[in-house]
């Protein structure tokens, strides 16, 4: 592919991404399998029932990792989603282990002990390395609390209870291997409880809730390796890692799911109180354990000291959880606005996208962590036209559809968001030009499929820059560079997409300084005029004169237009310089007049540009600009182009109004844009001037299409009563020709350059120019 083809490009074919749903499907299956292999078996080698586990975890590895490298979330979720990963890890090689040494013997050994505590211990970091509410010291105290009193108690009931039901022939190593990752999971409860009930939790509260099952099972586990008969404690053994691995692929499918949702739709849920059972769970247990023991073991008088003494104990804690629970109603309205008051200052109210704050964030902490990103900047190409004539409520519609349409064709792992206006942006973690630009691609093929908003049918089409940060890029300067991207894909035609090359830069930075001394050319009248003649082709005699911008710079010479008109319209010059050039250009006609008389020009050509004619007051300031010189309107030619005609109602309305002052309007380089019999009919045009490139070559008989064009608009001309201008004369032959074909008017080289006034003043007094001459 070519330097050209990979930066600037077309659609190309569609492909929304969605959430994968594979490795949940590969640790349904997993426990399906498990269970199956349950109730079929009879006897044998217990080692195919532990197939399951590392199956199950290498999932749940595969899913948690997945969102761990997402972008499209904040980076302490991002991490959490990465240590649950390395947890299913590590309890996946504990599953190995168990599938290597599998038995069914009671207790659990320090091989799968190890590593399946290392897994919890990793569980139970990630939910405390995890930014829910603010956390003072009294929210840390009163964690460790909770989570000291259900360690006592489950210690508490390991010891007297689990232990107490061991056949002799279990070892002390086993069973305590068992109830510390029992303590353990118990531990991770609390943990996770305080997380799943919080209503400023990052990670979706569901999927929070799912993980609750990973340590529900754990217990379960080692309770019965300790205590369960034979065929439970097989059961329980072979099905656990299963469980515990299908429970992580199930969460994780789910936050990715609310991933793909709408940010509007996504509202903060009202805490649950679940988690205080826990420590009341833990103190009703020991309270029981207290009662049993003395009941067994001392008398009657000192039995009912304890019992009191224990309900003293449990109608405190049940007052204090009484108290808590008041005290957590007061505070959920105030925590849930909280939450959703963070969610609107990082979304866009209107579309439910990342807004620019969170887009700006999300790309410099990558780029901060020295990790590759990549900007796609769309640009809806003419959505302007959309608010003027349709509403703005249409156009608010069309930028939501856009912005499904956004999300539904951008990988989970991608940041799309609104920037502002009818602007947005799409984050990838790539830094392959290919894959970045067949992202882009992707979305102009999206985004070309015709909108339904109401009751019309709207064709949208998009410029797209795309930028890849480079080693040491700032967040700005990437969407910058995107930005220069994005208006080269709009100067190359819009609806493609153009990747930001260094040499774009260079360009803007050129632009942007001779904007600079442009601005100064104005006001130290740098600028000048120069005329070139519009002749009458069958007579000879000069019929007007059409007035082009010149610029003469003090250190750079003479000024191409080609180079300084682009700079003036992009940066809003244009207008006070069209202001200038149309004030000049009449003044000088009018001295024409009044020194030459009837022997003078009687019309003045004038280009004008669409900004121009969006002006408000325009009208207002040609007839200002005609009674101040004394000209009539018949006496000014305004010329435009095909695409400021087609640049909305407010410059068709201009158009009428200068026709119906009087001013005579010309459609200038008729022919190579969009026109059509429609426009003719629908713009009060009075003159149609033939671009050059349709003269060029047309003696040579080669080009049969260019001949047949200038024919035609020279036949068009006559049925509908307007002048025809052919432009860009170069040789007597060309002018023959051109004569022969009915037009009446014609400008060129061959005739004449643009001329400084004295010089076309003195051509202007003769009575006829030798045209036919070669």
């Amino acid at each position: 592919m070519s330097a050209a083809e990979t930066r600037v490009g077309r659609r190309r074919a569609a492909r929304p991404v969605r959430p994968g749903p594979l490795p949940l499907v590969v640790a349904v299956l997993a426990v399906a399998g498990v269970t199956g292999w349950l109730v079929v078996r009879d006897g044998g080698s217990v080692m195919p029932g532990y197939v399951g586990g590392p199956v199950a975890m290498a999932a749940a590895f595969f899913a948690c990792r997945r969102i761990g490298s997402m972008i499209v979330v904040p980076r302490p979720v991002r991490g959490f989603w990465r240590l649950f990963a390395n947890a299913a890890l590590c309890i996946g090689i504990g599953a190995v282990g168990s599938f290597a040494f599998a038995n069914n013997d009671p207790g659990l050994s320090p091989y799968m002990a190890v590593p399946t505590l290392l897994g919890v211990v990793m569980s139970v970091l990630a939910f405390l390395l995890l930014p829910m509410e603010r956390r003072s010291a009294l929210r840390w105290a009163q964690l460790v609390l909770d989570g000291a009193t259900v360690a006592v108690a489950g210690v508490l009931i390991y010891w007297y209870v689990v232990f107490g039901l061991a056949t002799a022939a279990i070892s002390t190593v086993t069973q305590v291997g068992a109830a510390v990752v029992g303590v353990g999971a118990l531990i991770s409860l609390v943990v996770i409880g305080r997380a799943a009930m919080s209503p400023a939790s990052a990670v979706d509260p569901g999927s929070l809730r799912v993980l609750t099952v990973a340590p529900m099972v754990a217990v379960a586990v080692t309770v019965l390796l300790i205590a369960g008969g034979d065929t439970g404690r097989l059961v329980i053994s072979v099905l656990a890692a299963p469980l515990v691995g299908a429970s992580m692929a199930l969460a994780a499918y789910r936050q990715e799911l609310v991933l793909r949702r709408p940010a509007a739709a996504v509202t903060a849920a009202a805490p649950r109180r679940g988690y205080h059972v826990l420590p009341l769970a833990a103190v009703i247990a020991t309270a029981a354990m207290v009662i049993t023991v003395s009941a067994r073991q001392l008398g009657w008088h000192q039995r009912v000291v304890i019992i009191g003494a224990v309900l003293i104990a449990a109608f405190v804690v049940a007052r204090q959880l009484l108290g808590l629970r008041a005290n957590d109603r007061a505070l959920v309205g105030i925590r849930v606005q909280q939450a959703e008051l963070e969610r609107l200052a990082m979304h866009d109210p209107l579309t439910g996208l990342a807004n620019r704050a969170r887009f700006g964030a999300v790309l410099a902490e990558r780029l901060d962590a020295h990790q590759c990103a990549s900007v796609l900047l769309v640009d809806i190409d003419d959505f302007k036209t959309v608010n003027d004539t349709m509403g703005h409520a249409i156009g608010d519609q069309l930028l939501f559809e856009v912005a499904q349409r956004l999300r539904n064709h951008s990988s989970v792992r991608h940041l799309p968001s609104r920037l502002g206006g009818d602007e947005f942006a799409v984050l990838l973690d790539v830094d392959d030009p290919a894959t970045a630009e067949d992202a882009a691609a992707r979305i102009l093929q999206a985004l070309a499929v015709p909108f339904r908003v109401g009751e019309h049918q709207l064709l949208v089409h998009a410029s797209i820059g795309v930028a890849l940060a480079g080693p040491g890029d700032s967040a700005d300067e990437v969407l910058r560079n995107a930005d220069i991207a994005m208006y080269a894909a709009k100067a190359s035609g819009k609806a493609s997409w153009a990747r930001f090359e260094p040499r774009m830069r260079n360009e803007v930075v050129n632009h942007a300084r001779l904007g600079s001394e442009l601005h100064n050319a104005i006001i130290r009248h740098e600028l000048y005029l120069a005329y070139q003649p519009v002749f009458d082709l069958v007579t000879g005699r000069m019929a007007g004169a059409e007035a082009l911008v010149r610029w003469r710079h003090p250190v750079r010479g003479a000024v191409s237009p080609a180079d300084f008109i682009p700079v003036a319209e992009r940066s809003g010059l244009i207008v006070p310089l069209g202001a200038w050039v149309l004030r000049e250009a009449c003044e000088q006609l009018a001295r024409w007049h009044a020194e030459y008389g009837a022997a003078a020009i009687q019309s003045i050509n004038v280009n004008v540009a669409a900004r121009q004619l969006r002006e408000s007051g325009f009208v207002d300031e040609v007839a200002a600009v005609l009674s101040d010189t004394g000209l009539i309107p018949a006496n000014l030619v305004l010329e435009v182009t095909e695409s400021s005609v087609l640049d909305g109602r407010q410059v068709r309305d201009t158009l009428q109004a200068l026709h119906e002052l009087g001013v005579r309007l010309a459609l200038d380089d008729f022919g190579t844009g969009q026109s059509s019999l429609s426009l003719l009919r629908a713009f009060p045009v009075d003159v149609l001037k033939l671009d050059k490139s349709f003269v060029d070559g047309i003696c040579d008989g080669e080009d049969r299409g260019r001949l047949a064009v200038a024919a035609a608009v020279a036949q068009l001309a006559e049925y509908l009563d307007l002048y025809a201008v052919a432009e860009g004369i170069e040789t007597a032959a060309q002018l023959e020709r051109l004569r022969e074909m009915g037009y009446r008017l014609g400008q060129g080289y061959f005739m004449a350059k643009p001329l400084p006034p004295a010089e076309l003043a003195e051509l202007m007094v003769r009575t006829v120019l030798p045209v036919t001459a070669a």
